[in-house]
């Protein structure tokens, strides 16, 4: 057999799916978008193909295809991503469904240690620092401090010296430092716990029931909410909730909320009853970050969210 015979052999339909998932969180990292995140690994699965007489074997495939989906990241970030806006939102954010999160590989959690940052990583909070960074020490951060790479192979993936690749990592460190929540150190994460869980459900009642006192218990004083892609983070108790009040929170009725989760975060899908629809139709996703024990981020994503979640696409009475 040639070697281009047994390259096709090792570039499998089968082979290469085998890595969508990990390779999907990956541009999910980098870009922020869960659809730029789609289209990107549709775009390295067709360079490998296209290249795959390159692969030598001196790395995994798996690294390999690492090294293409990087670069398709870099390359879309370098032709379409504008800056995060002055006030800090992040307009292209997208929430990543926890069900297709369960389908990475077990071996990339298989330690408390790497669990952790895989969850941690996810999060939309991190998901909104890492967007402030510039594209290069981005993809630097993400390829050492959440994969693990060696400095050495990011610097050869980047095309630059060692020196430069840690140069980048300080940076980068010290730009999450400055976007991350000050007391990340302390998230909860997901939603097993049952204080987190008890929360969530009190959210919920107190939502469907527009209980603003209840509401207004449950946030922390210097909450934070934003409404991607809508302009504008507001910040504080106070400012948060004239802001959903505007919005004609504060008197609605025929509310219907149904928790799920997102981003290993904690979150609520909101149903509204149309009568003309004879069911309740969606309307937002509230996704929670709770630190101990109050609301402390709402991230609020507009019903054509709901699909690609895999919630329902209505309620019955």
């Amino acid at each position: 057999m040639t070697d281009h015979g047994r390259k096709d052999d090792l570039m499998t339909a089968e082979r290469l799916e085998q890595h969508r998932r990990e390779l999907h969180v990956h541009c999910y990292r980098m870009l922020g978008s869960f659809e730029d995140a789609e289209d990107t690994v549709q775009e390295t699965f067709l360079r490998a193909w296209r290249h795959r007489e390159t692969y030598e074997g001196r790395s995994t495939f798996r690294a390999w295809l690492y090294r293409i989906a990087t670069n398709a990241c870099l390359d879309l970030l370098a032709k379409r991503r504008p800056e995060p806006a002055s006030g800090g939102e992040v307009p292209w954010l997208q929430p990543y469904p926890d069900r297709l999160l369960d389908e990475l590989p077990a071996g990339d959690t298989d330690s408390p240690e790497t669990a952790a940052v895989a969850r941690e990583t996810i999060e939309l909070a991190y998901l909104i620092a890492v967007q402030h960074l510039a594209p290069r020490p981005r993809a630097v951060l993400i390829l050492r401090d959440v994969l693990g790479w060696p400095a050495k192979d990011v610097a050869e993936l980047l095309g630059d010296s060692v020196n430069s690749v840690n140069s980048a990592l300080q940076r980068a460190r010290a730009g999450m430092r400055e976007h991350l929540p000050a007391e990340r150190q302390d998230w909860t994460g997901g939603g097993d716990d049952a204080a987190v869980r008890d929360l969530v459900r009190r959210f919920t009642e107190a939502s469907v029931t527009t209980d603003i006192p209840a509401i207004t218990a449950m946030l922390r004083e210097d909450v934070r909410s934003a409404m991607p892609p809508t302009p504008g983070v507001r910040f504080g108790r106070e400012a948060v909730l004239e802001d959903w009040t505007a919005d004609g929170f504060e008197g609605m009725t025929g509310l219907r909320g149904v928790p799920t989760a997102v981003n290993r975060q904690p979150a609520v899908a909101f149903y509204l009853w149309q009568e003309s629809e004879g069911a309740a139709l969606p309307l937002t996703l509230d996704v929670l970050r709770i630190t101990g024990g109050a609301i402390t981020e709402v991230v609020v994503f507009g019903h054509d969210r709901f699909a690609g979640l895999g919630l329902p696409e209505r309620l019955q009475p």
